[in-house]
């Protein structure tokens, strides 16, 4: 028997009614774990070699460009910097690598050394605040920033450096300034903007207004320039904004594996891949995100949610007896697809990931029957009620060892009975 297609058991709202989003064709991605994910407080800044694997991931998803570190920041970033352009490098990868600077030569000048070392291009993400409030609080002037942001990008374009111009703190930035800023730094050279959301304050309908002000800029200075989304989750918006930012013209949005970052982190990475993949923008295959995340987790020190979206521990799992038993009985016609999809708004086998079902105060006999045949384990009328009541007596679930020890516990209370009748 053939699955329906899921167009006829699945209705789109996104696709009916007043609001319709306007999506690209394909939406790049950059990945920022190895530079704003390890300024999180947090963390543990991971051996070069360790973050040789992590990239060698971040490959794997055919993620387009990566943030490899702030060289300026010291020697153990420089040396960190040049381990993995040079990876990049002898694997052929076709990531693309980035260096964040702040608009000073002494940062610039670290990036066109590793290129010199390494023969690798890399894109000097040149960043300076452009927010009133950060004007305030730096005291800097508007003339100020615009001088800064001339004389930096054209130092970086001298020493032949592809340059994005960041401007930290852009959502809270007022229009006539940006146009300044911008302006400047498209006519000196930078081949991209980055739009930040720096302290997650924004909003998805102000990041769409945001980027689709940019994006009309760009095309009354008949400039051939892309647009990236940085965003961050203070607000708990992180995922929700940059889907406004690509919907908005944002060609390329940024992320972390487990969306670690400055304070509470930026848009987790992982979300970023399975929404665009789910969106018809993006096909990569995410057979390995769990095994990106788990590394990005243990690299950092930071642990994963149980209820992470997509990676966290209870993602694809339930012990709720009406969940379980729809997700059984879609099992029993044969299609996995359709039991990811019954009762789970990401399909569990597109990530690496399978249903799970376990035994708790709110189970029923669905959950019982299969966490028993799972398991190989005997099935009795006898055994399913012991658990149950077991089940209904706890104030959490079964682990696997109390299942067992019910069952052995039932079976040698019949082969007892048995040997008594006789």
């Amino acid at each position: 028997m053939s699955i329906p297609e899921e167009s006829r058991l699945i209705f789109d709202w996104s696709r009916f009614g007043a609001r319709r989003a306007l999506w690209p064709e394909r939406v790049m991605l950059h990945d920022e774990t190895l530079r704003d994910g390890l300024q999180s407080p947090s963390v543990i800044d991971p051996s070069v070699e360790t973050k040789v694997e992590i990239l060698h991931l971040m490959e794997s998803f055919n993620i387009d460009s990566v943030n490899v570190g702030l060289p300026g920041a010291g020697q153990r970033q420089r040396d960190a910097t040049v381990r993995l352009c040079r990876e990049i490098d002898t694997h052929r990868m076709k990531i693309r690598p980035g260096c964040a600077a702040r608009t000073m030569v002494v940062d610039i000048q670290p990036i066109a050394d590793a290129v010199q070392l390494t023969g690798v291009p890399i894109t000097a993400f040149i960043f300076i605040g452009s927010s009133p409030v950060r004007q305030y609080a730096e005291e800097w002037t508007i003339d100020f920033i615009l001088k800064q942001t001339r004389e930096a990008i054209a130092f970086a374009r001298r020493e032949n450096l592809d340059v994005t111009y960041v401007t930290e703190d852009t959502v809270r930035s007022n229009p006539d300034d940006l146009r300044v800023l911008l302006t400047a730094a498209i006519e000196a050279g930078a081949s991209r903007v980055c739009l930040c959301d720096t302290c997650g304050a924004a909003v998805p309908d102000g990041t769409y207004n945001l980027v689709s002000w940019v994006r009309t800029l760009i095309e009354e200075l008949k400039a051939d320039v892309g647009i990236d989304w940085h965003g961050h989750r203070d607000r708990g918006l992180d995922l929700a904004n940059s889907l406004a930012a690509a919907e908005g013209g944002a060609t390329r949005i940024h992320g972390c594996g487990l969306g670690i970052g400055e304070r509470v982190g930026n848009t987790p990475m992982e979300q970023l891949l399975v929404n665009f993949k789910l969106l018809g923008l993006r096909d990569d295959d995410l057979s390995r995100l769990p095994e990106y995340v788990r590394r990005v987790s243990e690299a950092t020190g930071v642990l994963v949610p149980v209820n992470m979206p997509i990676v966290g521990r209870d993602a694809f799992r339930t012990a709720t007896g009406v969940h379980a038993a729809a997700v059984v009985k879609a099992h029993k016609r044969g299609h996995e697809e359709l039991a990811n999809l019954v009762y789970s708004g990401v399909p569990a086998h597109e990530v690496g990931r399978r249903q799970e079902i376990e035994i708790g105060p709110m189970s029923g006999n669905s959950n019982v029957v299969w966490y028993l045949k799972e398991r190989d384990l005997p099935c009795t009328p006898e055994i399913m009620k012991a658990i149950l009541e077991a089940a209904k007596r706890s104030d959490h679930l079964l682990m696997e060892e109390d299942v067992i020890a019910i069952v052995q516990r039932v079976e040698k209370e019949q082969a007892a009975q048995g040997q008594a009748a006789r």
